[in-house]
């Protein structure tokens, strides 16, 4: 018998084994999923941030646009939704997402600074107790839309929308321009986001927010907030997101009403909501100074961050500023205190806390009392 090698067949069988191994390979690697995308906004889904909400996802349901971004979805409902307008839900979702950011890093910040006399100490949950409103009508967008009519029509004067800015206490003569946006928060109400550009000067734009609440079977305008003013560019304005944001703009990471603990934006939501229901007609909110006895019309101004939570009894206190009525630059500090001995989070007591003392032809602030012997945590 003639021998045989076998040498001839090794090359053969390492390329049909390679083959094999190859074949495996393939056939195991359509049987995977497909690799998630790496998607704009942190991956969260696009429609979801257009509506004012925070959903994570995989980002396996994803679409990309002409630029070559690639934009996530929580289902292919909302990608349907938002490709029905792409460019106008894809600025939602842009507007939404920098105003999570800039709310996040005003709270640090703030956090950061303190209030002078001490440094941030950290953070402690409690129990939540906000508790959401029983409704007699469940209201919508439209219904929304219709009270914002009410209140331009309300206050408009051949098409011109005059709203003060207690920022810069100022009236503005406002031109609408569109909604942008309509947001609806359980328990807290609806704000609309709306955009308008000055009479004189129509380049010159502001983003409003309207917030409402039921009430009965209406909706009752609560406050009007300018979420984004004008600054000079060049020839030019843009529009600049305001600081500090208002509480709307904060709860970007829970579902309002499902939270298990007490955050920041629900000590705020309880300070405005009162401010709102005890000012006056004319728009003023009547605060005793103890050190003189007498109560003093102040203009809402704005509400400062961090939010602060003694650790003795749990009560939560907040920094506001207000303006006394009339005046250009009497400025004074109102600090809020706010509690949920009652299974929801109510103010119990309001003092000033700097009030304003002419010197010399200029205004200046006057403490009245420190926070020297307070131990307290900062709320996020």
């Amino acid at each position: 018998m003639p021998c045989i090698s076998f040498r001839g067949f090794a090359p053969a069988f390492r390329v049909g084994a390679i083959a094999l191994t190859t074949c495996f390979l393939f056939a195991f690697a359509l049987a995977l999923p497909a690799a998630a995308e790496d998607g704009e906004f942190d991956n969260l889904c696009a429609m979801g941030l257009a509506t004012g909400q925070v959903v994570e996802t995989d980002c396996s349901i994803n679409w990309t646009n002409p630029a070559g971004k690639t934009y996530c979805f929580g289902s292919e409902g909302s990608k349907t939704a938002f490709l029905e307008n792409p460019d106008e839900n894809l600025e939602k979702a842009k507007e939404f997402f920098i105003a999570k950011d800039l709310a996040a890093n005003g709270a640090e910040e703030g956090a950061a600074v303190g209030m002078g006399e001490h440094d941030a100490m950290g953070h402690q949950a409690s129990p939540m107790s906000a508790k959401p409103q029983t409704l007699s009508k469940e209201f919508t967008e439209e219904d929304v839309n219709q009270a914002v009519k009410q209140v331009m029509d309300a206050r408009s004067e051949d098409g011109v929308f005059q709203f003060h800015d207690p920022r810069i206490n100022q009236d503005l003569d406002l031109v609408f321009e569109k909604t942008r946006i309509v947001r609806g928060m359980a328990g807290y109400g609806w704000f609309a986001n709306l955009i308008f550009h000055d009479e004189a000067e129509p380049k010159k734009q502001y983003a409003l927010d309207f917030w409402f609440k039921p009430e009965g079977e209406k909706l009752k305008l609560m406050d009007i907030r300018v979420q984004k003013g004008p600054k000079r560019d060049g020839d030019g304005w843009i529009m600049v997101t305001r600081l500090p944001v208002a509480w709307w703009w904060l709860p970007v990471s829970e579902h309002p009403g499902e939270t298990e603990v007490i955050r920041a934006w629900h000590v705020m939501s309880a300070v405005h909501n009162y401010i709102a229901d005890h000012k006056e007609k004319g728009g003023a909110l009547m605060v005793e100074n103890e050190e003189t006895g007498q109560s003093v019309p102040l203009e809402f101004v704005e509400i400062h961050q961090p939010v602060r939570r003694l650790k003795k009894d749990g009560e939560y206190f907040i920094c506001t500023d207000f303006r006394k009525k009339g005046t250009q630059n009497e400025y004074y500090d109102i600090d809020f205190w706010v509690d949920d001995k009652t299974g929801e989070l109510k103010v119990n007591k309001i003092k000033m806390h700097k009030v304003p003392v002419e010197e010399d032809g200029i205004w200046q602030q006057k403490m009245l009392y420190d926070f020297k012997d307070m131990d307290f945590d900062i709320t996020n």
